[in-house]
């Protein structure tokens, strides 16, 4: 008897296994025998990873920085699919890709650095996004494709994909495409799976399962993501094939001012701009506002669209990115419009105006002061990307380096009432133009664009 019970406990233990595992793809290859940890190695932090029933089992550990289990083959162009668990939304998981290691960085202890598909199960609900583990932060934050949210489920399996094609990557969670980013950083490296470092008895030995983790490396052909979906280009003034194919197109080649001209004339100012290395730049003019150069302006008009635009700021520099900008009011200074504020708040008087914040960076200037984090503000000197979203239905939404600072309703009487107590109050029916133009403002200071591109809505 007791034989036969053995034997039927070996037998159940195996088919647990064998259910922990999925049949491997055709043209995949298994990562994990569901055995051992043979071809992985940990990195950087000391939480507990070991092989239970079929599954590759993450345990938190107090003070511990983070922990990555990775290959030891490198990876170049590759889809990736497995299978992620997370016991509780205390802590994240992540998977990294085409990831390096640094043995002497944090004092010896080591750090692994690389973009990562995040597991994020936190209230923000960024599972999916692309996150640049120990360098560059947040490349893809979910804010950017919010109909994505909520597809990953805390306490039960979720499938992950992970495309790395070129220079692009994708990012799928239980079929749903999540995040995509274009990044000629990094054409190869290591995949690892992540226990995040934690510091808090709460999130103290909190489990997270891996399994039925396949790769394929040949035969690949990029899978489509469905259109609509954001893009964050990296590569300067490029909008890749899915982005032509979704309606962006560019507002500034990178090369020449075609496509822009004056606010105040029908040519593109003779000073004032300044137009190389792939930026176009604002020149200084000792802080003077449209002295110089004078703003400039697209010359097509937009109703409802999707806006993206890079810029970097000098020290104590200010500028911005207007749209529905008619041309038809008499000003001294700028041209009239709905302003993404481009400042230094630390340095510039500007941000101490206005009413509790409402002029500084991010913020619809003058009337909605954007709520932002500063650790997704890239410090000065440094590329940030400010993204302008206007609905049909006039619902505008800003952005700033992917996360969402601010929303309104343009025309709503909750806009008016705020542009009545605004300077914009003596302009007649400030802010809801049909169409207008796009405007990059000159403020005389040293202020730099680039990759300003434009989808219609």
């Amino acid at each position: 008897m007791k034989q036969k019970f053995k034997l039927l406990s070996t037998l159940a233990l195996g088919i647990m296994v064998m259910s922990a595992s999925a049949q491997v793809k055709p043209g995949y290859t298994s990562l994990f025998d569901g055995k051992t940890l043979n071809g992985w190695k940990r990195l950087a932090g000391t939480a507990d990873y070991k092989v239970v029933d079929g599954t590759i089992q993450g345990t938190t550990v107090m003070n511990s920085g983070n922990t990555f289990l990775v290959t030891e083959k490198e990876y170049g162009d590759f889809i990736l699919e497995l299978d992620i668990k997370l016991e509780s939304n205390v802590s994240n998981s992540g998977v990294q890709t085409r990831s390096h290691f640094d043995p002497a960085a944090n004092g010896g202890k080591g750090k692994v650095y690389g973009r990562q598909c995040e597991i994020d199960p936190s209230a923000r609900d960024w599972a999916g996004g692309i996150y640049d583990e120990g360098r560059r932060d947040w490349l893809y934050p979910v804010d950017l494709n919010a109909q994505a949210k909520g597809t990953f489920k805390v306490g039960e399996f979720n499938h992950i994909k992970v495309e790395c094609i070129g220079n692009e990557m994708k990012t799928w969670i239980n079929g749903k495409p999540i995040a995509y980013v274009v990044d000629t950083v990094d054409a190869k490296g290591f995949l690892g799976l992540q226990v995040h470092g934690i510091n808090s008895q709460e999130q103290a030995d909190k489990k997270v399962w891996f399994k039925n983790i396949q790769i394929k490396t040949t035969n690949l052909k990029p899978t489509p993501f469905e259109k609509g979906i954001y893009v964050v280009d990296l590569v300067p003034n490029h909008i890749n094939t899915y982005e032509k194919a979704d309606g962006w197109k560019l507002l500034f080649d990178g090369k020449t001012s075609n496509g822009w001209h004056s606010a105040r004339a029908n040519a593109f100012p003779a000073k004032g701009w300044d137009i190389s290395n792939g930026t176009i730049s604002v020149q200084p003019s000792n802080g003077a506002e449209s002295t110089n150069g004078g703003d400039i302006v697209t010359n097509g008009e937009f109703k409802a669209f999707d806006l993206s635009f890079e810029f970097r700021l000098t020290e104590g520099a200010n500028s911005g990115l207007k749209y529905f900008v008619t041309l038809d009011e008499k000003t001294q200074g700028s041209a009239i419009g709905l302003e993404y504020q481009v400042l230094d708040d630390a340095r510039h008087p500007d941000a101490k105006l206005g009413r509790d914040g409402n002029r500084t960076l991010a913020s619809l200037y003058d009337l909605i002061k954007a709520n932002k984090q500063e650790r997704f503000v890239h410090p000065i000197g440094k590329w940030n990307t400010g993204r302008v979203v206007v609905s049909p239905d006039n619902h505008v939404v800003h952005y700033l380096n992917g996360v969402k600072v601010l929303e309104y309703d343009r025309g709503s009487q909750a806009f008016k009432d705020l542009v009545a107590i605004s300077k914009y109050k003596v302009w007649k029916d400030f802010g809801e133009a049909p169409q207008g133009h796009i405007l990059l403002q000159d403020h005389g200071n040293a202020v730099s664009f680039k990759s300003i591109k434009i989808k219609n809505l």
